[in-house]
């Protein structure tokens, strides 16, 4: 059935529409599968699966309902580029306090238009929210502002928060992992939970957080500088996540505020998104994507893509989310993903397909993590044009050469430089540390840096 006489308005402005402030806009990738239609057919029924629409003509449709259609107000078959305009009433609201919902974005936007016979496949690339819905979203309720706090920065230009990942990611017991930790507090300022981890038999949850808590104090006792951790929380039930949260807080006592959750928010969901954000306002909201790639990769022609899926996390509350290395290191990506970072920390930005305006919302934190070290962060810093990122390096901490705490520094001291203007083979000369990441990383050395050999006197 061709329905594009009700679910389609080419005449529409798209101006018009985000002046009029009613409607969410989304551009898709879509290509019509054989056989099925024209596009503009093929488009309509997206628009009318996405909202009011049957495969049939039903009695119990009335003009309020058609009032709320989803319009497909632009095409371009050529390219591919369907545009729809999404009224702002049809989207859910909660009971409790009329705050709108991640999930009924989802729905409506990425729902059963995913799987429809007629469409060879679709992926969202941009969305356009108005001020009025906008205003309906939770937003972060901390950021890296409160970690620059916390370690005595700064609060604005705070620099790079210097972060690993405990590896293994599995298979450490409760001391080990402790150990580790303690280690590369002695260098660095953040240590994350890799997104696995949690309340493993072998490393049961309560045993673990308790020994952490003990190597943070010790930490700061040693060095006199503030720590910080991200504790995973995730789970299937919001009831786990807060006793789990609530368990963290209690051990971790006076130094509560140097603690952050985090949520593998793509597996787990926007419900465990907002258990966090509502439940622990008052803790940094890690946003771990894994799984993410499923359907943001290039490959994947359905779904949405990473710079979508990134948007979404600053809507319902991320204090930071992984944003990718930029092509900087080993995670899937280029440097253009640096639209990505500045969608989520600016107030103003533009996507592939839309700008937004986000109205003092609060930033998402970007937090660079995958196969980084500390001869790759100069480049990265050059490409993104600042250094206010939380950034974990796993291996590039503890794969160097004199272990984690001269890998922690190494990474800390090639943000210097950067921030410094010296190139960062003159720097390593008088820090033995970056010197050392050198030999720890020859591949990326000798890509990066020729004859640093030579400068630093290593032998080949």
């Amino acid at each position: 059935m061709d329905q594009s006489n009700r679910y389609a308005r080419l005449d529409l402005d798209e101006k018009a529409l985000i002046e009029g402030g009613r409607h969410v806009l989304c551009a898709y990738i879509m290509k019509p599968k054989e056989g099925f239609g024209d596009y503009l057919s093929v488009a309509a029924h997206f628009a009318a699966e996405s909202s009011t629409g049957t495969n049939v003509e039903v009695c119990t449709t009335d003009d309020f309902t058609k009032g709320v259609d989803a319009l497909v107000y632009e095409i371009d078959p050529e390219k591919e580029l369907m545009k729809i305009a999404y009224p702002i009433e049809l989207f859910d609201r909660n009971i409790i306090d009329g705050r709108a919902m991640l999930a009924s974005f989802l729905t409506l936007t990425i729902g059963n238009n995913q799987g429809m016979g007629d469409v060879e496949y679709a992926k969202m690339h941009d969305f356009y929210v108005p001020p009025a819905y906008l205003r309906l979203f939770d937003g972060p309720s901390m950021n890296i502002q409160d970690m620059w706090r916390v370690l005595g920065r700064p609060i604005e230009n705070g620099g790079m928060v210097v972060g690993t990942i405990i590896k293994p990611k599995l298979g450490l017991r409760p001391q080990p992992f402790a150990d580790a930790c303690y280690e590369f507090w002695l260098g660095g300022d953040f240590i994350k939970n890799d997104e696995p981890q949690g309340n493993q038999v072998f490393a049961p949850l309560k045993d673990t957080i308790t020994l952490v808590a003990d190597a943070m104090k010790r930490a700061q006792d040693e060095t006199g500088q503030a720590k910080l951790f991200s504790a995973n929380i995730t789970a299937d039930d919001p009831a786990e996540m807060i006793a789990r949260g609530e368990y963290i807080l209690e051990t971790f006592g006076p130094d509560a505020d140097h603690v952050a959750f985090l949520v593998d928010g793509y597996v787990a969901g926007p419900t465990a998104v907002t258990a966090c954000r509502r439940n622990f306002p008052k803790q940094f909201l890690h946003y771990h994507r894994a799984g993410h790639g499923a359907v943001t990769s290039p490959q994947s022609k359905r779904g949405y893509t990473a710079f979508v899926h990134c948007k979404m996390s600053r809507l319902s509350g991320a204090s930071g989310i992984h944003t990718g290395t930029m092509g900087f290191g080993k995670m899937e990506g280029d440097a253009a993903d640096k639209a990505i970072a500045f969608m989520l920390e600016q107030d103003a930005a533009d996507g592939p397909y839309y700008h937004q305006e986000w109205q003092g919302m609060k930033p998402t934190t970007p937090i660079i993590s995958g196969g980084m070290n500390a001869l790759r962060l100069p480049g990265f810093f050059d490409n993104l044009g600042h250094a206010n990122i939380i950034q974990t390096s796993g291996g590039g901490a503890f794969g160097h050469l004199d272990g984690g705490t001269a890998g922690a520094k190494s990474l800390g001291q090639a943000h210097d430089a950067w921030k410094a203007g010296v190139n960062l083979v003159d720097y390593a000369k008088e820090h033995k540390e970056l010197a050392r990441a050198f030999e720890s990383f020859q591949n990326d050395a000798d890509k990066l840096y020729p004859g640093w050999r030579e400068k630093l006197g290593v032998a080949a």
